[in-house]
Parts: structure tokens; C-alpha cells; sequence
């Protein structure tokens, strides 16, 4: 697979990298994250994990994948180049007294050996890498023959699909930098695995609970790094028309009808296995 191909020579993939660690390291994204544990529950139930597997979490964050794959008995290693959301998954672990090891890692060039884990796992988390496919060939490289690689991703239709495109009319993303939510695609994810491994992609919907939309706002605006950091990039006039663009998201999705917000985000759970 020749990785480097799809990328334009003009970008600089280590720009816009340390431009997302910063975003991802702003805020707290753990406050949101761990809501988010579910996901990774139903993820190490659908790659059928087992207890003593050797297991890499990636992208892995504040650690919900990592936590789940844990209580299972599995061997985990949590990887994220952020440091600080390692330190929550770090804390999360110790208070349930898992064993569970930490390292900061890129996903597009993971220290390990190849084929060094029967399953490798990651919920929202991979899908953010800017090189698609260095990232995808990375996540083979490390599983072992017929492993597994277990991945959640956000779709473009979905609810934060959309607001990625909605944050995105007020700081456009890098030129020439694939969209996060192709990981969604199916078709997208063909095209990165299907050449030597089988690719078996569910939707789902993860529901966000929240208080009220503005309850909403309040927490991914001070959280959640992509959000915050766009809300700071621009002037009072545009945050504003971005706040009305984001209640308008919200209402669209919002089946609530007693002022609380629940909002159905739909997300493809993915089941790849690599080829012996």
C-alpha cells in the first residue's frame, strides 16, 4: 500500500498533527468522554474479546476501550499522543484496580512490533489521524494474523458528523485533508482494509443526555477541545451565528420533548480481521 501517495506534498502533516494535539489537550475532554463509556463496552463484545488476549487500544484517550477490554482480563496497552487524557485513563484504572499499561503514541507510527496483538480497539479515536491511510496501515501492521481490529467512528450523516461540518463554515479544515467522518463511510473503509483483511461494519446510535441544549453547549464549549478551540478562533459576530447554527443541530436531532436534550448520534461499529 503506498501510504504516502494520498497525501498532497504541499501539507504539512506535522502542522496540522500538533494543531490537533493542542485542540485535544484543550479543555478537559475526559468530562465528556467518559459518557461516552458504552461504546466500548459493546465494541469488546462485538470483536468477541478474551480474557488473556494481548490488546492495543489506540487514539484510546481518557480510556473507555482500554477499561472494557480490562474487566475482560485482557493485556492492555492505552496509547494516545495526548498525554494528559493517558493521565485520566491512568486514574480511571487505578480506582478500579486494573492493570492496564500507558504509553504515549502517534497512531500513524505505533512503537511496536509486528503483529504484536490479537486485537486492536479504537473508539473515536483513530478516525481523527490525518494520514487515513499511514493510520490504517499501521493498525494492520501491529495486528497479528487473523486478529482483529475493533473500531468505533463517528458518520458523516450523524449528529457530530454534522457538527463537525457545522464548526468547520467557521474554521475550515487544512486544504487537502481528508475528513475524520470518512471513517464512517463504509465504502472509505473498504478502501483502507479490504485489501488484506474482511470488513464488517454495523451502525449504531450513541445518545447524548444532556439537560437541556444549552446544558449542551455549556459543557462541549469548555470541554471539548474541537469546539472550544473554534469558538476561540473567531470573533464575537461569528460565535454567535455559530451558536445558532449549533441550537438548530441540536433541534434537528433533539427527540426530547420535555426541555432535556437527547440527541441520537449515529456511528458505525466496525469488526475488521485481518487475513492469516
Amino acid at each position: 500500500m503506498n501510504v504516502r501517495a494520498a497525501i498532497p506534498p504541499t501539507i504539512d502533516l506535522s502542522v496540522i498533527k500538533n494543531r490537533q494535539q493542542v485542540a485535544w489537550a484543550s479543555g478537559d475532554y475526559a468530562v465528556i468522554g467518559t459518557t461516552l463509556q458504552i461504546v466500548g463496552e459493546l465494541l469488546c463484545e462485538a470483536v468477541d474479546l478474551r480474557a488473556g488476549q494481548r490488546v492495543l487500544d489506540v487514539a484510546a484517550g481518557n480510556g473507555n476501550a482500554t477499561l472494557a477490554a480490562a474487566r475482560r482480563f485482557a493485556d492492555v496497552i492505552s496509547t494516545d499522543y495526548v498525554g494528559a487524557l493517558l493521565e485520566r485513563g491512568r486514574e480511571r484504572a487505578a480506582a478500579e484496580r486494573l492493570p492496564v499499561t500507558f504509553q504515549e503514541a502517534d497512531g500513524e507510527a505505533l512503537p511496536f512490533a509486528d503483529a504484536s496483538f490479537d486485537v486492536v480497539l479504537s473508539t473515536f479515536g483513530i478516525m481523527f489521524t490525518p494520514n487515513h491511510e499511514q493510520a490504517a496501515t499501521e493498525l494492520l501492521r501491529v495486528s497479528r494474523p487473523a486478529g482483529k481490529i475493533g473500531l468505533t467512528n463517528w458518520t458523516p450523516e450523524g449528529f457530530i458528523g454534522k457538527l463537525f461540518k457545522t464548526i468547520g463554515k467557521y474554521v475550515p479544515p487544512a486544504p487537502g485533508v481528508k475528513s475524520p467522518a470518512l471513517w464512517g463511510s463504509r465504502g472509505h473503509l473498504d478502501t483502507l482494509f479490504a485489501s488484506e483483511a474482511t470488513v464488517v461494519a454495523v451502525s449504531k446510535n450513541f445518545v447524548f443526555r444532556y439537560k437541556s441544549p444549552q446544558h449542551w453547549l455549556e459543557v462541549f464549549r469548555t470541554f471539548y477541545g474541537p469546539v472550544l478551540k473554534t469558538f476561540a478562533a473567531i470573533d464575537q459576530d461569528a460565535r454567535e451565528a455559530l451558536e445558532v447554527d449549533i441550537f438548530a443541530l441540536l433541534d434537528e436531532f433533539n427527540t426530547a420533548k420535555d426541555g432535556t436534550l437527547v440527541v441520537p448520534s449515529e456511528y458505525l461499529e466496525v469488526v475488521i480481521t485481518k487475513r492469516s
